[in-house]
């Protein structure tokens, strides 16, 4: 019913925007396409490509996200967050993962099964300098969640570098107890298609220190 709920609201609230005149759209969309999907240190999926759509207003904002990738794993996400004028964000994620065998139903109600993972969400940036906190809402065994997990990342990013280390339980960690998961520094690059069209490039080195795992990612944006 949760999840019910969470979807109607999303599609009321989108739909408001659509009578905004083009030029004041509140509306925003795009894609970007990677070479492999790694969120957090964890690598999820091959080169995929991951559109995305949201609606504004004021501080608020609420959209969805996704991910297809070319070895079949999906996955479509709705957000809604809040930003206040000093830096702090606070929303809520709901994570979906539609290519999950065996109880990928989307109006799945039951906190411990199916492929969601509802997550609270709290940002907050300053100077380049930003925080993140993230909390599991889900018990035990939704979309591989143990319950309860949490995540945090500190970042900071200058002219067109950004670093970031991270570090979570549940989910995040091969053992389940806290441990740092995601360093990494990214790097993006303005591409040149025409004098008055360009397309920003961003290659990111990822180390996973908990599972012994290094990546190369890049990613193209449109």
């Amino acid at each position: 019913m949760m999840k019910k709920i969470f979807l109607a609201a999303a599609m009321v609230v989108l739909g408001s925007g659509i009578f905004a005149q083009e030029s004041e759209s509140p509306w925003t969309a795009g894609a970007d396409v990677v070479s492999s999907y790694v969120w957090r240190g964890l690598y999820l999926s091959n080169a995929a490509v991951q559109p995305a759509l949201s609606f504004s207003s004021g501080g608020f904002e609420i959209g969805g996200w996704g991910s297809a990738s070319f070895d079949g794993v999906l996955e479509a996400d709705l957000y809604a967050a809040y930003t206040f004028g000093f830096g702090l964000t606070l929303g809520v994620t709901d994570y979906y993962f539609p290519s999950i065998e065996d109880g990928n139903d989307y109006f799945d109600t039951g906190k411990a099964t199916g492929a969601h993972i509802v997550e609270l969400n709290g940002g907050y940036e300053i100077s380049g300098f930003s925080l993140a906190a993230n909390y599991v809402l889900n018990e035990a065994g939704g979309a591989g969640s143990v319950g309860g997990d949490k995540y945090f990342e500190v970042g900071y990013a200058f002219n067109n570098v950004s670093l970031f280390v991270g570090g979570g339980d549940g989910l995040q960690s091969e053992d389940g107890d806290f441990n740092i998961t995601n360093i990494g520094i990214g790097v993006t690059k303005e591409m040149t298609i025409t004098p008055s069209f360009t397309i920003p490039i961003t290659c990111s080195a990822i180390l996973n220190p908990d599972r012994e795992k290094f990546y190369l990612v890049a990613a193209i944006s449109f």
